[in-house]
């Protein structure tokens, strides 16, 4: 990758504390026999002055190491996944990105609250072009985010060529001593099609059912093993592929859910598996009870998808149930063994976080239903019948106010459905209410799911957009804007 220079050397035992960018290959060393020990994920370097944070990323087309070959990928700061940003709620950040690629691009912060003005979805950076993004972080906003490509018709083919990489802000709570004293880890879950030693280019079937490559990477890499020093381990999961799901289980263990993509939950639940939809994130804790090695997989999961029938082409493709996204995945796919430590003695779990606001949805001053809908076979896709059009505004709301929305899956498969800049919570799926309060900004809807969100439309104006994150569905249609006023 990088060039190793004497710096990075001599700092590189301290990397999680200084926020160096340190070369992959450092952390690249197999253990005894043919373990693969996990890749930390480097830290975006950063430079704080009196509470300004200072960073760049740029994204750059490198080759690198993939599951012992060489592959042409589009990184950020030459690495994929991206660096990690690490932040505090109250910091103010200016960030620049720089678009090294041949064609347009920009990044969208995922999971942040702030202004659509500061985000702005719609922005192209053209090829040597850079931009500031410059932002306050508030209250509230400690949990685990992302980054990535959002320029309407590229998101899939930047996203399936490597452009992501996980941000994580941290908050008072994260000061909580049971959270100390666990082992953190940060896991971006990203799939990869490979075409030789370049990713695959999208066909018909990509477009129809978001593409799913046969590599599914932890960090980067394929099947690694995480050695634990402690017991009880923090495991932040970032869903960062274009469009698989992943049904998550760890051998022997439950997954005790202490925040989603908005944040801290109320208390943890306790969880046999967890489903992570495209663009969702997750923050689980972990008690290694005894000594062994347990892993982590991907159970097959049912989205409906379309599959090439006997006949080949067009006229042979049946409407496909089929397991895991893909009809490869049709037994459970290990991601990462977990070896406990010797003599494992797990620390207690908190048993409690902050409560959570609960909205007044009979306060909510409007009412909106999205429906969703496709026309399969052209691989086009609709919110309330209608394709993207940038020069349209789908909604207009007043900042300071509370609205609900009502968002109905007519289509036949899976949809994860997202919304920039304003966190939501969920009412009820199917008339029946969520068994936990959390903020969300992805909701994944079945088929035939009717969700009702509250959507409080705080702080900022501006046009923004909502859309599915199965991107490729982005891509081809399923995306709407919506202007806050004051």
């Amino acid at each position: 990758m990088n060039d190793i220079n004497r710096r990075q050397l001599l700092t590189a035992g301290a990397a999680a504390l200084a926020g160096a960018v340190l070369p992959r290959s450092l952390f690249g060393a197999r253990a005894a026999g043919s373990e693969t020990l996990l890749l930390e994920t480097p830290l975006l370097e950063t430079r704080r002055s009196a509470g300004l944070i200072e960073a760049r990323l740029e994204s750059v087309v490198k080759p690198l190491s993939v599951a012992g070959q060489q592959v042409s990928l589009m990184t950020y700061n030459a690495s994929a996944p991206g660096p990690i940003l690490r932040l505090r709620e109250g910091d103010a950040v200016r960030l620049t990105y720089t678009n090294r690629l041949t064609q347009p691009s920009n990044l969208h912060l995922h999971g942040l609250h702030i202004s659509p003005q500061v985000d702005l979805p719609l922005l192209e950076v053209a090829p040597g072009d850079s931009h500031v993004y410059a932002f306050e972080l508030p209250k509230g906003s400690s949990g685990t985010h992302w980054y990535h490509p959002h320029v309407h018709g590229n998101v899939a083919a930047q996203m399936a060529a490597g452009l992501s990489g996980a941000m994580i802000v941290s908050g008072p709570m994260d000061a909580m001593p049971e959270l100390v004293a666990a082992e953190e880890h940060v896991l971006v879950l990203k799939d990869l099609a490979l075409q030789g030693s370049a990713i695959k280019s999208h066909d018909m079937m990509d477009w129809m059912n978001g593409q799913e490559g046969e590599l599914q990477l932890v960090n980067g890499q394929l099947k690694p093993t995480l050695r634990a020093q402690k017991a009880t381990l923090r495991l932040r999961l970032v869903n960062a592929s274009n469009a698989r799901y992943y049904r998550l289980k760890l051998e022997d263990h439950p997954l005790y859910l202490i925040a989603t993509d908005g944040g801290f939950v109320e208390k943890p639940v306790m969880l046999e598996e967890l489903l992570l939809a495209p663009g969702e994130r997750a923050e689980v804790m972990v008690q290694l009870t005894r000594e062994g090695s347990f892993k982590l997989q991907n159970l097959p999961y049912k989205r409906g998808t379309m599959m090439m029938g006997g006949m080949g082409g067009m006229g042979g493709m049946s409407r496909g149930m089929n397991m895991g996204g893909s009809s490869a995945d049709a037994a459970p796919v290990t991601l990462l063994t977990v070896v406990a430590p010797s003599n494992p003695k797990p620390t207690p779990l908190p048993t409690g976080f902050a409560s959570l606001e609960r909205l007044d949805v009979g306060a909510a001053v409007a009412t909106r239903r999205i429906t969703f809908s496709e026309q399969m076979m052209q691989a086009q896709f609709f919110f309330n019948k209608k394709s993207f059009d940038a020069k349209r505004i789908d909604f207009s709301g007043k900042r300071g106010t509370l609205e609900v929305w009502e968002l109905h899956n007519t289509s036949d498969m899976d949809h994860p459905f997202h919304l920039h800049s304003y966190p939501f919570q969920i009412i009820d799926r199917n008339g029946v209410p969520e068994p936990y309060r959390a903020w969300k900004d992805v909701v994944n809807l079945k088929k035939n799911d009717l969700v009702r969100i509250a959507v409080p439309l705080r702080d900022f104006t501006g046009l923004t957009v909502y859309h599915c994150h199965v991107v490729e569905h982005e891509d081809r249609g399923m995306m709407g804007t919506l202007e806050v006023r004051a």
